[in-house]
């Protein structure tokens, strides 16, 4: 008879790795296969320590800004997209460069152009300052996209022509928020265009939906991502929505097991760019401690592959 308390640990899944940050990682490795170390790479990669720290690793350096970069190295353009100046600086300098941004980001960026081109008014929904939403406003000259981030910004917006208003999103954002955001702005802009196909990508929300299924279970949820990670702040957010105490941590030396004190039944997640490593040091850790029993509910199936740029495929 184990003297350890017993806790039952819901593992989401999906959780983890996406399709779009798997592709960007293996761009930065295969880079430093083909053309040795150092590559550069321009904002971290993907939103997580770990993923950064092993690539700093193999010979990536990251930096904010082009002009930080030799011209005689590579750079790789992180997942989250780029500002159309980005790459044009790059080719003015004759710079070998590689867009590791997700096809699912580009799919935002060529919807936005489709909407300017047909002159109307462009509205993103997404967080100022995340790269992904500086990346897509980049694409298009100064202005012609309104950042809204709340429902309060959305019935504060005064288009010049309230006939002829478009929305994208950030494909990072709380399902949730951004329904009721797009719901004040269809309410106000009954013509408003939107998405062919939603903007919020599929792991985004396969990985939220999976977070609400464990979270009507668990008294605490612990998410593993890094604090700057969009993705990984919307799962805790959504967790804590549910009615789980949820916590945002970036590996298991984060994890105070003082959070548990009484708790008979904790959920785990990763988000979209935290390695499945992490995830098993967690519930190491939490074996140390408790008896553990590990119940994973699968809330849906991710098939999704990207290919890889011809440059390093």
């Amino acid at each position: 008879m184990s003297s350890r308390p017993p806790l039952t640990v819901l593992l989401a899944s999906p959780r983890g790795f996406c399709a779009g940050v798997d592709r960007a990682i293996q761009i930065v490795e295969r880079a430093i296969e083909k053309f040795g170390a150092p590559v550069y790479v321009r904002h971290e990669i993907v939103h997580n320590r770990h993923v950064v720290d092993r690539l700093k690793a193999m010979g990536a350096v990251f930096v904010e800004e082009l002009d930080e970069c030799p011209a005689d190295r590579p750079v790789v353009f992180s997942a989250h997209g780029v500002p159309k100046s980005v790459p044009a600086e790059a080719k003015s300098r004759q710079m070998l460069y590689l867009d590791a941004t997700c096809p699912l980001v580009s799919k935002v960026h060529v919807e936005a152009g489709r909407h300017f081109d047909a002159g109307r008014e462009i509205v993103l929904i997404g967080h100022a300052g995340h790269p992904e939403v500086v990346g897509t406003m980049g694409q298009l000259p100064e202005g012609a996209v309104a950042l809204i981030e709340t429902v309060d910004d959305a019935q504060a917006f005064m288009p010049k022509d309230p006939a002829n208003v478009a929305f994208v999103t950030q494909t990072t954002l709380s399902v949730d928020d951004t329904a009721d955001i797009v719901e004040a702005l269809r309410t106000r802009f009954p013509g408003i265009a939107a998405p062919h196909k939603e903007d919020i990508c599929y792991a985004t929300t396969n990985r939220q939906e999976a977070v609400k299924a464990i979270a009507a279970r668990s008294q605490a949820l612990l998410v593993l991502g890094s604090a700057n990670s969009s993705n990984s702040v919307r799962l805790a957010e959504v967790g804590r929505r549910t009615g789980a105490a949820a916590y945002l941590i970036d590996d298991a030396s984060a994890l105070d097991l003082g959070w548990l004190d009484g708790v008979a039944t904790v959920g785990v997640t990763a988000g979209a760019s935290a390695p499945e490593v992490l995830v098993q040091g967690v519930i190491d850790k939490l074996a140390g401690r408790f008896d553990v029993t590990v119940e994973e509910i699968d809330t849906a199936r991710e098939t999704v592959t990207f290919k890889l740029p011809r440059a390093v495929a």
